[in-house]
This record gives structure tokens, C-alpha cells and sequence, in this order.
């Protein structure tokens, strides 16, 4: 109760509170927008994964276009990972590891086989391009 009289002691005559003070204050102090670095822009490749760095792009970007699959299934049903589990007998630790992008115990055939499960069913269509090279041998 004393906080609360406290309190309303600390307003104004115009009924503002001294935490309204203070918040303006924040604001004004905030510094002007011409404190931010430029960012250089650089266009991706289409693959983040790639883009990253990483050994395995194309396997990584195909695996996790599946799992986005599976978890718009998951949604679509209104299913839990415990009632994945009970519809396809796949454990429902594989499905919350799957929600959580964390497809690294999973192959390319196994997702396309829990997606199966599920009910639907995977078309793949490859397109093979020469990929360009620069310095050292590495892909562009």
C-alpha cells in the first residue's frame, strides 16, 4: 500500500508519472540512425546452405525442404508429435527433431518415408547445371 501512495505522490499535476519522464528521456537520447554501419548486400546462390559453407548443400537444402513438408502435415492433421508417433509407429523424438531443424540423424530416403507415412507423397524433379568455378577450384 505504501508503493502504491508512493507512487501516485510521484505524479504530476497533469497526472504523468515519473516513469513517463523517464521514458521520454530514453527516447530522446537514442542515437540519430546515421550510427549504423553500411551493410554490404551480396545476392545468395539460392541454396543457404551453400552460401554457408556447407559440404553437403544440396543434400542439406533437399533435407530440410522435407522437413518443412513434414511439419506442414504435422500442422495440417493438428498433430502432436506423440500422435505422429501413433499414426506412423516412427518414435516422437524423431518428430520433435524434426520441428526443431535438427535433421542431422536424418537421410534423404527417411524423411522421404516418414512423409509416406503421413500420407502423402514426395515427386522429385532434378535439374543438373554445370556449376561455374573460381579461384582454387572452388564452385562459384
Amino acid at each position: 500500500m505504501l508503493s502504491y501512495m508512493n507512487s501516485m505522490a510521484e505524479q504530476d499535476s497533469r497526472g504523468k508519472s515519473q516513469s513517463d519522464e523517464r521514458r521520454r528521456q530514453m527516447i530522446r537520447s537514442t542515437r540519430p540512425v546515421s550510427w549504423i554501419k553500411e551493410v554490404e548486400v551480396v545476392k545468395g546462390s539460392g541454396n543457404v546452405f551453400r552460401d554457408l559453407g556447407h559440404k553437403n548443400a544440396d543434400a542439406d537444402l533437399f533435407k530440410a525442404i522435407l522437413a518443412a513438408e513434414i511439419i506442414k502435415a504435422l500442422d495440417r492433421e493438428g498433430l502432436s508429435v506423440r500422435g505422429a508417433q501413433g499414426r506412423t509407429g516412427i518414435a516422437a523424438a524423431d518428430f520433435s527433431r524434426i520441428r526443431n531443424a535438427d535433421l542431422g540423424r536424418f537421410t534423404v530416403d527417411r524423411l522421404m518415408s516418414i512423409i509416406n507415412r503421413l500420407g502423402s507423397r514426395v515427386e522429385v524433379k532434378i535439374k543438373v547445371r554445370r556449376v561455374e568455378t573460381v579461384e582454387h577450384g572452388m564452385p562459384a
